[in-house]
């Protein structure tokens, strides 16, 4: 269906802005940062944490003595007891534990209260996310001092926790330094606190400004010369802050100006009926903003207390009788976000005409960011790729919308979902002077990173699973035809001021440029269409072409259903399969050269004792020597390297490669068995890290996201069953069922990869919440810890004789485990969905790291072959060696173009339209490696089979990769269907 009513003229501003919301639902955060243009001689900003971005212990305590009837300053005389010998200085400088310090806080709060005082409870309270969440207002005022080149410091008096982690509940990403007490073993108001923290900042003192709610800190700050506020309110302190700095701190909302005159509202009438709408408790002045954007329905930013919404109305005056529909605007919102389509959550439709004299809708607001200009300036190529890209996948989810079930069988008409994407592509045609939305016909896509129309095109299609259409004109002389009539409505309301832009003059005058261009795609359908009709003598020139200036050779690897002219040399370049580290781009080549430097001084020297600590009695309790290497590669920038671009596009969590570049990097990480760990790439970790960064929520990102991005843990993905053959997940038998607020969880898995490792701490487990449901809508997916009553490893299942410790394959039941509902992934029967999302990427990793075991191999064999003699000959002169060599390099050639030609197509065109080449990697990757590892080991005679050489394990994991990631006969059988569907 084609619900394309709901763009009208803003539509690509609005699908761009639905691809940032997709973003942000992932939790990104914009890259963007800007020179410092405030007042004053300040550098930077340090704040302190409790009292400050977070409530101070003091405050916490008061409400909790209140709650639980302990005597009023009982924690907060325990607290200062003993001064600087005292257990609360002890454990802020990390002296003591956390359980040696409440043992004797309990002791203290006890004598000074007389009565038993449950500490526990209390540090419970004020380490829980309930209680430690930063102050808006200071998350606010941190964005705008960075946002105008000025540095944030935290410089925090805390402690460390049970789990070895310092108690700091922020985003450290907010702060270019951090100084933690537990951590330096000195606490404030101690001045060498300060002199670090200011070291680090690389600043002299008269350059900062602190910011502490305790008086001896402020004081000892001002001692040194930095200038400090005093925080007893959090908003007089940003007042203050504000006037030392010279610039606000609040969060300035974009595109928005005060409302137009010929625009305005009763603002009397709809406060009343949003604080009937929100609820009595809702206080504070209504703040009102135009939107300063859109040609259509005007739109409002609205701010009451601490709700921010947006408002859409109906134009003033008369309006034709479809035109201008809020309440088709709203009902389609709703539908989609049911759906989930990207879209903000819609909350009421007023069609009382007397609130504000038209019908009008609400919406919450979503922070974001506009693009009004296509070519995306200020961004980098592939941040401009992403977003076309989000863009594309964003429309092509709407037209997966189901409409029936989400109650719009009635709506419109149905069907040319290509209107829509040929509306998106409108820029491509238009001049970048032109007034109303700037084109890109005269700007080189290729130097932009910016998908070409034909490109944009394929892709949709491609990712829709159907062929490119050959009426191609016909949908482009549609969209303009359709702006050309919008416009000319446009500007009629202009002339009687009903217009929602200031802009909206203009537009008359661009009626008559779009109807032009609209005729120009309608002549070159018709030339199509007249071709195709029979004639008595050929025509001598096709006018089968693409419309426009620009042209896109075919992609390689995909399959090309229409004629496309031959590329030019401007383009040749586009979108390049790079088949060699050389081709990199320079900061990729250069990460790619510090690892292989890596690879060759730390990992493969470490080999002999990472293998004999494997084959010890401590195998199953992780190696020290793999832990150093971690940490030596993350302070040489080599850490989380997997997350793709697509996924990552801010680089918010790893190193934004694309597909094809980090094909290169794992295929190098493939050269030892024990390097992907180290660099923190290694599954199943990889599939649930991008997992949870796809699908998770905020809370389920901070609790088990960071310290897998850290490393601090290890993780396991539940699905495989011995009862049923799980290479079909749909098969899968575990149940989940919801009981009194919780979900309880009865199964039996088997081949849990790294479940038995004591760093574990996370099960991802699929199993069935709805066995009535449609076949791919009965899974769930729920995180579960570790330590959860009733999961029970039987047994560790070997591989060959191999049992892969620490992390091992278990064999597990899962007997009556009982998780809080916020446990769910996306939410109930969206298992088989997450499956396939986490098998993105993650799909190639194997087939990338088995390419580096090939080449492994073949370079042992080959040293192998020239030092050994045998029949009086040295080996690499027998016929039959050589003959291996090279069918070993052939093969090993042919496997990485292909597994380079899938991740391109994953990095061109998304995960499910390169489905076919996936599947294909799956079937070649693995048997080739078998094949070329076992001449290798027929090289070294038994010397191959022992643990003395890495070939053996690399013989077991290419075998065993023939089922890890479904069997070969899957994927054969996926590759044969797709091959039949393109090809009859």
């Amino acid at each position: 269906m084609c619900i394309r009513r709901l763009f009208r003229s803003s539509h690509l501003q609005w699908a761009w802005r639905a691809a940032f919301l997709k973003h942000k639902q992932c939790g990104h955060q914009g890259p963007w940062r800007w020179t410092h243009s405030g007042g004053g001689p300040y550098r930077a900003v340090i704040f302190d944490m409790g009292g400050v971005l977070i409530p101070s212990p003091g405050k916490v305590a008061a409400e909790w003595e209140a709650q639980n009837n302990i005597p009023s300053g009982t924690i907060l005389k325990a607290l200062i007891t003993g001064g600087e010998n005292g257990p609360w200085l002890k454990f802020m400088r990390g002296e003591i534990t956390k359980e040696d310090f409440l043992q004797e806080f309990r002791r203290l709060c006890s004598e000074i209260s007389n009565t038993s005082v449950p500490v526990d409870n209390f540090f419970s309270l004020l380490t829980s996310e309930q209680v430690a969440k930063q102050f808006p207002v200071m998350t606010e005022a941190i964005i705008q001092i960075r946002a105008k080149g000025l540095q944030t410091a935290v410089l925090s008096n805390n402690f460390y926790l049970s789990n070895g982690k310092s108690f700091l509940p922020l985003d450290r990403k907010q702060f270019d330094v951090v100084v933690e007490s537990c951590v330096e073993g000195v606490c404030k108001p101690d001045h060498r606190i300060y002199k670090l923290c200011l070291e680090r900042l690389g600043l002299q003192p008269s350059e900062s400004i602190f910011l502490d709610d305790l008086g001896q800190n402020v004081k000892a700050a001002a001692s040194l010369g930095m200038r400090t506020v005093k925080v007893n309110d959090p908003e007089a302190a940003i007042k203050e802050l504000e006037t030392l700095l010279g610039f606000t701190l609040r969060t300035v909302i974009p595109n928005t100006r005060p409302v137009r005159r010929t625009m305005e509202i009763p603002k009397d009438s709809l406060e009343k009926y949003l604080k009937d709408l929100l609820g009595t408790q809702t206080t504070g002045l209504l703040e009102l903003l135009q939107f300063d954007h859109g040609q259509s329905n005007p739109t409002y930013y609205i701010k009451l207390a601490d709700h921010q919404l947006v408002l859409r109305k109906k134009p003033p005056g008369t309006c034709l009788p479809s035109a201008h529909a809020v309440e088709r605007e709203f009902r389609i919102m709703k539908a989609l976000a049911s759906a989930g389509v990207p879209v903000p959550k819609v909350l009421d439709l007023c069609e009382d005409s007397r609130v504000i004299g038209t019908p009008f809708y609400l919406m919450e607001y979503c922070p974001g960011l506009i693009y009004k200009d296509p070519s995306l300036p200020g961004l980098e190529p592939s941040q401009r790729r992403a977003i076309y890209a989000a863009m594309n996948r964003v429309l092509c989810k709407i037209h997966s919308v189901d409409f029936k079930a989400v109650g719009l069988e009635d709506y419109g008409k149905h069907g040319d979902p290509l209107s829509d994407v040929a509306y998106s592509c409108m820029a491509h045609y238009l001049p970048p002077s032109f007034p109303i939305l700037r084109g890109l016909s005269d700007c080189d896509l290729t130097q932009l990173g910016i998908p070409t129309a034909e490109e944009y095109f394929r892709m949709y299609c491609l990712h829709m699973g159907i062929p490119p259409t050959e009426n191609w004109n016909f949908y482009m002389a549609f969209s303009f035809f359709r702006v050309a009539a919008i416009l000319q409505g446009v500007y009629r309301r202009s002339l009687t001021g009903q217009a929602s832009s200031a802009t909206a003059e203009q537009s008359g005058k661009m009626t008559e440029f779009m109807s032009n261009l609209a005729w120009e795609f309608a002549v070159k359908e018709g030339f199509r269409i007249f071709k195709e009709m029979p004639a008595t003598k050929p025509l001598t020139r096709s006018y089968h072409t693409w419309a426009g200036p620009r042209s896109l050779p075919s992609t390689p690897g995909t399959r090309s259903y229409i004629p496309l002219p031959e590329p030019s040399s401007a383009h040749a370049s586009k979108g390049a399969l790079v088949i060699s580290p050389e081709g990199l781009s320079p900061p990729v080549r250069e990460l790619y050269q510090r690892l292989k430097q890596f690879m060759d001084q730390y990992v493969y020297p470490a080999e002999p004792e990472l293998q004999r600590h494997q084959a010890s009695a401590e195998r199953w309790t992780p190696s020290p020597l793999v832990e150093d290497l971690k940490e030596k590669a993350k302070a040489k920038g080599l850490w989380n390297l997997f997350l793709p671009l697509e996924t990552d596009p801010e680089r918010k969590y790893g190193a934004g490669l694309t597909n094809v570049e980090y094909a290169h990097l794992c295929e190098l990480m493939g050269m030892s068995l024990y390097a992907p760990e180290i660099f923190n790439c290694s599954a199943p970790d990889t599939g649930n890290m991008e997992l949870l960064v796809r699908y998770g929520t905020k809370e389920q990102k901070a609790r088990w996201l960071t310290p897998l991005l850290e490393g601090k843990a290890r993780s396991c993905f539940a699905m495989t069953e011995p009862q049923v053959a799980s290479s079909d997940a749909t098969n899968i038998e575990s149940s989940i069922r919801e009981e009194d607020g919780f979900y309880v969880i009865n199964g039996h898995k088997w081949w849990i990869s790294g479940i038995l490792d004591p760093r574990c701490q996370l099960c991802v487990f699929m199993g069935k919440t709805d066995p009535h449901a449609p076949r791919h809508q009965q899974q769930s997916v729920l995180l579960v810890p570790m330590d959860t009553p009733g999961i029970k490893v039987i047994r560790p299942l070997t591989v060959y004789g191999l049992d892969d410790a620490p992390g091992g394959h278990g064999e597990v039941l899962f007997e009556q485990v009982r998780v809080p509902k916020e446990s769910m992934v996306l939410g109930p029967g969206r298992g088989f969905e997450i499956a396939q999302g986490r098998l993105g990427p993650g799909r190639i990793h194997h087939c990338m790291r088995l390419i580096g075991h090939s080449e492994r191999a073949l370079a042992l064999m080959k040293a192998r072959v020239k030092s050994r003699v045998a029949f009086g000959k040295p080996l690499v002169e027998q016929g039959t060696l050589l003959a291996d060599i090279a069918q070993s390099r052939v093969e090993i050639e042919q496997a990485r173009l292909l597994v380079l030609k899938a991740a391109h197509l994953m990095d061109v065109v998304g995960n499910k339209a390169a489905a076919l080449d996936i599947a294909m990697i799956k079937m070649v990757a693995p048997s080739m490696a078998y094949r070329v590892i076992d001449r290798a080991i027929q090289a070294f005679g038994a010397a191959g089979l022992s643990g003395d050489y890495p070939l053996a394990q690399f013989f077991a994991w290419a075998r065993a990769l023939r089922f890890a990631d479904g069997p070969d006969e899957v994927h054969r059988a996926a590759v044969a269907k797709m091959e039949l569907k393109n090809r009859i």
